[in-house]
This record gives C-alpha cells, structure tokens and sequence, in this order.
C-alpha cells in the first residue's frame, strides 16, 4: 500500500541551490516520517529558458540518494513545465515528492472501513497564524 503522497516546489532568488534545506529533509526521512520519492532541481534564466536537473546529478542534493523509493524520474516533463511556470526569470525552484509514511496507517484504516478520501488540502503558513491571531483577539477582547 502506498501512503499518501505529497509535493512542493520551494523557490530560491537566483539559480542556485545552497543545499541548506536538505539536513531538514535528510531528518524527516530518516526518522520514518516521509520517504522521497524524487527531487528535481529547477532553474529559469533570464530569458526563460529552463533546465531541470534530477537529484543525481546535483552534487547538494547527493544526501537524498540513499533515502530516495528508487524513483528519480517519477516527475513528467509536464510536471516539471507546470512548476517552472510559477518560477520568475532568474530564479530557481526544488521540486520535492514524498511519501507519508506517518499516515499510512491512517489511509489503510479509511479503506478498510470502506471510507473514502473527498478532500484533503495544506493550509498555508500564514492562513493559520492570521486566524490563530484572529481567535485570540476574538477570545481576549
């Protein structure tokens, strides 16, 4: 059974990738948490030419080699053209997918009641703090 799957595309200004993110990763799989599926290294020039680099060939993401399901290749090269579109001239982008390991047991649990996922959606970041804010001052005033 596959647990449920997810992506991100983290932007960077500038095409290059420091690498500073990947102990963060390296972490989250090594624990049991996730497990990598593929990494592609995206970069748009200034005229907007692209180039998409998968995780072996780039020294900084070398970590990952080991943690990775053996799948380098899984994006598509319309996956990799819908995540450049987001991407401004001269910046680059790495385009993570993985594995929820930690909810396997959640989703094995929903087909096996019958049940069926409907929706499912990640909250961003500021959305969250803004209603947290929000309820708080509702709560203390």
């Amino acid at each position: 059974m596959i647990a449920p799957v997810e992506y991100m595309i983290v932007g960077f200004d500038g095409n290059h990738f420091n690498g500073e993110i990947v102990p963060a990763i390296v972490d989250l799989a090594e624990s049991g948490l996730i497990k990598v599926l593929d990494i592609v290294f995206i970069l748009k020039d200034g005229n907007g030419d692209v180039t998409a680099i998968e995780f072996d060939d780039l020294e900084e993401l070398e970590p990952f080699q080991d943690l990775t399901g053996g799948h380098p290749g899984l994006l598509s090269e319309e996956d990799l053209f819908l995540a450049a579109e987001v991407l401004e001239p001269n910046t680059s982008a790495a385009f993570f997918v993985w594995e929820d390991l930690w909810a396997a047991n959640f989703a094995k649990a929903i087909l096996e009641s019958g049940g069926t996922m409907l929706k499912g959606e990640r909250i961003p970041h500021q959305v969250v703090v803004e209603a947290l804010e929000f309820d708080a001052q509702r709560t203390d005033g």
